[in-house]
């Protein structure tokens, strides 16, 4: 990959593809091109394939997506599924017909199976029921990985797809209503640490198991991804560990240096019991993770401090 190849990052001021667009600067990349939701609306097809058509991308990084955790997937299954459907779609067909020679299409370790064996290979996608919480993104997402590989099958594209698992760091979402696990709980116990040391209530039991990855590792990912050509259309990627809600929550709140209790309501949904990916695919390759996950969610919650303008939304 020449370094002044013309790279579009779609959704580039997002955690995942603004840490892609440090990345890229930082190894030298030159041409790299981003869009506003002003500028350039991806759920619109016409819009999407005029800009494409502009910028004549050598590559596309489809890093857009609407994302959230098991409450805004609940609340809002419609949006979920149609606009990342809108998003994804629009942009792989605009690189198709426009000729572009690289895309890779970002996705989440929730395409596969609620019930799937652990570890999660990548032949496991569609081999039973997705877990109800998050159904809809999911949906959407594999509608994109199918897309990818018809594409690469087809007309011998360049098109690869990286799944993901639970990504976290700078720049992350750590509003309530929207976040993720992880983000939530830097929050909530920041709060509380604030409040006295007021107690933390978490949904759920505590008990599920979850795997997570800074995203800066997910960067060096793609970047592995853009600089060779994967023998492949559809990998995961993620650090292979996993531990429970309950032992993160106990991590988290040790960082922040909260002293109160947790109370763990079990009223809440805990979503899959397990999600654990086989990264073997990757390792194979040449790609591993190496940010710990302590280090990781202290580098995390180092950058909300730093940042006014998240912590200022934080009703003490």
């Amino acid at each position: 990959m020449n370094k002044n190849s013309t790279i579009y990052i779609a959704g580039h001021k997002g955690m995942v593809g603004s840490a892609i667009w440090r990345t890229l600067t930082e190894l030298g990349y030159t041409n790299l091109i981003g869009s506003s939701r002003k500028e350039v609306d991806l759920r619109k097809q016409s819009v999407v394939r005029d800009f494409i058509r502009k910028i004549k991308p050598d590559v596309i990084i489809d890093a857009a997506a609407k994302v959230g955790g098991i409450l805004a997937n609940n609340n809002f299954p419609y949006a979920f599924l149609m606009e990342n459907l809108q998003i994804q779609n629009n942009l792989i067909d605009a690189a198709h017909r426009l000729g572009v020679d690289k895309f890779i299409f970002l996705g989440s370790s929730c395409i596969f199976p609620k019930l799937a064996p652990q570890p999660l290979k990548e032949e496991y996608l569609l081999a039973g029921p997705l877990e109800p919480t998050n159904e809809w993104y999911a949906l959407a997402k594999i509608t994109g990985i199918k897309a990818c590989e018809a594409l690469r099958n087809e007309y011998d594209k360049d098109f690869v797809s990286l799944m993901p698992t639970n990504l976290y760091g700078t720049h992350d979402n750590f509003d309530l209503n929207s976040s993720h696990v992880l983000p939530a709980m830097i929050r909530k116990f920041h709060e509380a640490k604030l409040n006295n040391h007021a107690v933390v209530t978490l949904w759920g039991s505590g008990t599920p198991l979850r795997e997570f990855l800074f995203v800066d590792d997910m960067a060096a990912a793609v970047v592995f991804a853009l600089e060779n050509k994967l023998p492949d259309s559809l990998y995961n990627v993620g650090s292979g560990i996993d531990l429970t809600i309950r032992e993160l929550a106990l991590t988290i709140q040790r960082i922040i240096g909260h002293e109160g209790d947790i109370i763990w309501d079990d009223t809440k949904p805990d979503g899959t019991p397990r999600k654990l990916m086989d990264v073997s695919k990757m390792h194979n390759l040449g790609w591993k993770h190496k940010v710990d996950l302590e280090t990781g969610i202290q580098l995390t919650y180092d950058w909300f401090l730093d940042h006014t303008d998240i912590i200022k939304e934080i009703k003490l």
